[in-house]
């Protein structure tokens, strides 16, 4: 498939703001090999990854997710914020997400938190707990209406829980990992949100699975 077409079958939907989650996970439902999705990584979902922020107007990332995969600024033609949730704020000042990016961070956070005076666009959306519809409302408010949800399984599972998941891009990685990784959703009981398969893709032995929640449009 032409870089062209990829972009096509990927594009967000025009008109209204619409969070898409890119996640991998083996077959057997790991999210990460030794702490971190890199274990699952091929050059197929990497391509996949980088054309998600490609078309996004914003990367939506738990805190936890910046720590441990070692988030930067995007890097790309246009510049691309990173928005951030964090409860606790549990974020410094010399994180290369600040140190090292052509666009403020957006921090997404609570009244309640301690945190030090960051180079970034503070965003209060609850008290004690982010609000994540308060917190989707702020990014649209600026502007940024498609949303690229990078995780991690928490942020994604509290995201699920809302509704305002829209759409789901996941890569198989043709691995068993077993061990004690998390899903790649992980948060509040919920009723089972109903997925249309939108398309599949094949790399070798790699899996390219494209959902959409049914009642999206």
């Amino acid at each position: 498939m032409t870089d062209t077409a990829l972009e096509s079958l990927y594009a967000y939907p025009p008109g209204r703001t619409w969070v898409t989650a890119n996640f991998v996970s083996s077959v057997d439902g790991a999210v990460s090999v030794d702490g971190r999705s890199a274990g699952l990584g091929s050059p197929a979902d990497r391509k996949i990854y980088l054309l998600g922020r490609e078309l996004a107007d914003v990367v939506l990332v738990g805190a936890g997710t910046v720590l441990a995969e070692g988030y930067r600024g995007a890097r790309r033609a246009r510049p691309l914020p990173i928005a951030v949730v964090t409860a606790s704020g549990s974020l410094t000042p010399d994180l290369p997400l600040f140190t090292d990016t052509a666009v403020p961070p957006i921090v997404i956070t609570t009244g309640a938190a301690r945190m030090p005076a960051l180079p970034a666009d503070v965003v209060v959306a609850g008290e004690t707990e982010v609000d994540l519809e308060v917190a989707v409302a702020e990014l649209a408010a600026r502007g940024l209406h498609r949303i690229d949800l990078e995780g991690g399984p928490r942020l994604f599972g509290s995201m699920v829980a809302a509704g305002l998941v829209d759409g789901l891009n996941l890569t198989v990685a043709p691995v068993l990992a077993a061990g004690d990784a998390s899903r790649i959703a992980h948060g509040p009981v919920v009723p089972p949100v109903d997925l249309a398969l939108a398309s599949v893709l094949r790399a070798d032995d790699v899996l390219l699975l494209r959902y959409q929640r049914r009642n999206s449009s």
